[in-house]
């Protein structure tokens, strides 16, 4: 499974990675994070718990995973290992590219889907992609492009 998602922000790509970076303030931020919460910090690298909602009409199904987190600002790169979860083993990596005044901000996603046998393959490419990896994916590019567009010269 593969999900790529991608969003152009109207803010430098400084301000973009400081805030992709930031996850500990992503709840302050999008209205779909539940919490974030560093486990184990050392520099830019850590181990953090995420949960955010995918929506369903009226409900918010909550969703939680444990990643291993690095930030890797020479390749302007926040990247991301699940290793507890539903999406155990799913590699997730930011990559913030400034275009001209603006930044654009690729979430890529790659998975070979849970430990569910034959189930795997249609779980993953049927129903955790494109329904809730991608759903969650857009709600935050989304989101942040909203705070850092309206936050404008302020720091973020």
């Amino acid at each position: 499974m593969r999900t790529v998602d991608t969003c152009v922000i109207a803010v430098d790509a400084v301000r973009v990675f400081a805030a992709a970076a930031d996850v500990e303030r992503w709840p302050e931020r999008l209205a779909h994070y539940r919490y974030v919460r560093f486990l184990e910090r050392a520099g830019d690298r850590g181990v953090v718990e995420m949960s955010a909602c995918r929506p369903f009409g009226p409900l918010d199904w909550p969703t939680w995973w444990t990643s291993e987190m690095e930030i890797d600002r020479p390749r302007s790169q926040v990247r991301y290992r699940h290793i507890r979860g539903v999406t155990t083993g799913m590699d997730v990596v930011w990559q913030i590219t400034p275009r001209g005044p603006t930044t654009v901000v690729t979430l890529v996603h790659e998975w070979n889907g849970p430990r569910w046998g034959p189930l795997r393959r249609p779980a993953a490419e049927w129903i955790i992609g494109p329904v809730f990896v991608h759903g969650i994916a857009t709600r935050t590019l989304a989101g942040l492009a909203r705070h850092l567009e309206r936050s404008g010269n302020e720091r973020s």
